[in-house]
């Protein structure tokens, strides 16, 4: 009995510095680019299409690295990952402060991005999975429901600091405390995590390499990483244009950061009712929920026209959308996959995911340009309901005896 409540108490321990290294990363790493696009776009000579190709540039660079992290996870190297991601995403973000040409920009966002692919939720989440497998949804939930305030933190945070100092000063701070707070947290954390793994059983890293490639010839498992990789595109676009979107629809900057500030607590909502409702709740039905929230913001989006009242009710719906996804996603890629080599299932789900997270601001720009926002929401829209259709063809022909 000792022994169980020593374990519990070491399994707590880690999920608390996962949690807290978690929305530090995404705080100063992730949000603090929508968080200060327009100050950007104010401070430099460049268009929101060269500003949004940085971020775009990052996402792509986490995807084709995502693959790669996902196998050194499978072969215990998380705690090493995620602890050196961090860092290294701290030292780049110090430096994005001294940028001063584009090219520069650009080459610290690519460092940025690689980093996306050590420390955000992919490789966490993976380490969670392989290490707890069926019991590792406690842990994921736990994670996100407190990573769910780092743009709450975020937009708040760095529009106050600007405003008292500048943007570099933002970006100063952030990269401080990714350095000295997230990166030893992660790096702490996932120790534990691995340590438990080690003591569980001990890792296969031959079998990966016998399936490369199968996972792309399998249908359900390409089904389920194109309707993931365009609710990234949705997720991503919105969120990355969401400031101009709003100014766009009649909104002042401070009311902007208002309700991009919501979408934070709303994740965590989310979150709370599926945890609590879970016993009750297929995971079939709470990932239709996600898809079908995610397209409805998009309708609230349009018609938010009206004020602050309809833009604060896209935020509710939008955030509860999302921070539901971020929960069943690697619930239900468990539920269908399965959990051998997991780590490069996960991984490889992340590339597709991430192709379609980078895609989305750049993509968003061009059709802003084409035919402004208006024409963009109507998009992805569009793509939400086109994932709902692919994600629940996936659901009618997975393998039976799962778990959704």
């Amino acid at each position: 009995m000792q022994a169980a409540t020593i374990k519990q108490e070491v399994n707590n321990k880690a999920l608390a510095m996962l949690a807290i290294g978690e929305t530090i990363v995404w705080v100063c790493l992730f949000y603090s680019f929508p968080a200060l696009l327009i100050r950007w776009e104010s401070a430099f000579l460049w268009s929101r299409l060269e500003l949004t190709g940085a971020v775009t540039l990052a996402i792509l660079v986490s995807a084709l690295f995502s693959p790669v992290f996902g196998k050194l996870i499978d072969r215990g190297f998380g705690p090493w990952l995620l602890g050196n991601g961090a860092m290294f995403g701290g030292i780049a973000l110090f430096l994005v402060s001294f940028a001063t040409e584009l090219w520069q920009f650009y080459c610290l966002w690519g460092v940025i991005g690689c980093c996306f692919a050590a420390c955000l939720y992919e490789p966490c989440f993976a380490l969670l999975t392989r290490a707890y497998g069926a019991s590792a949804k406690r842990g994921i939930i736990v994670v996100t429901l407190v990573a769910g305030f780092a743009s709450t933190i975020c937009f708040p945070a760095a529009h106050l600091i600007a405003n008292l100092s500048d943007w570099q000063t933002v970006v100063r701070v952030f990269s401080i405390a990714t350095m000295l707070i997230g990166a030893p947290l992660l790096y702490f954390g996932a120790s534990l995590v691995e340590d438990e793994q080690a003591m569980a059983q001990p890792s296969d890293t031959q079998s990966g390499k016998s399936q490369k490639g199968a996972y792309l010839r399998n249908t359900l498992f390409m089904r389920l990483a194109i309707a993931f990789a365009l609710l990234a595109v949705v997720h991503g676009a919105t969120l990355h244009h969401l400031l101009p979107m709003l100014n766009d629809r009649g909104l002042a900057l401070g009311a902007s950061v208002f309700v991009a500030s919501l979408i934070g607590p709303m994740q965590v909502f989310g979150r709370i009712v599926i945890t609590v409702l879970q016993r009750q709740l297929s995971h079939k039905f709470i990932v239709y929920c996600a898809f079908i929230f995610m397209g409805s913001a998009m309708v609230l989006l349009f018609n938010s026209y009206n004020g602050l009242k309809g833009a604060v009710l896209f935020a509710i719906v939008f955030g509860s959308g999302y921070g539901i996804l971020s929960i069943i996603r690697p619930i239900i890629a468990r539920d269908i996959l399965g959990d051998e080599n997991f780590g490069a299932k996960s991984g490889l789900l992340a590339f597709f995911y991430l192709i379609g997270a980078a895609a989305s601001p750049f993509v968003g720009s061009l059709i802003w340009v084409a035919g402004g926002y208006d024409a963009l929401i109507i998009v992805l829209f569009c793509l939400s309901f086109g994932g709902l259709w692919l994600i629940n063809g996936t659901m009618h022909e997975a393998p039976a005896g799962r778990s959704i």
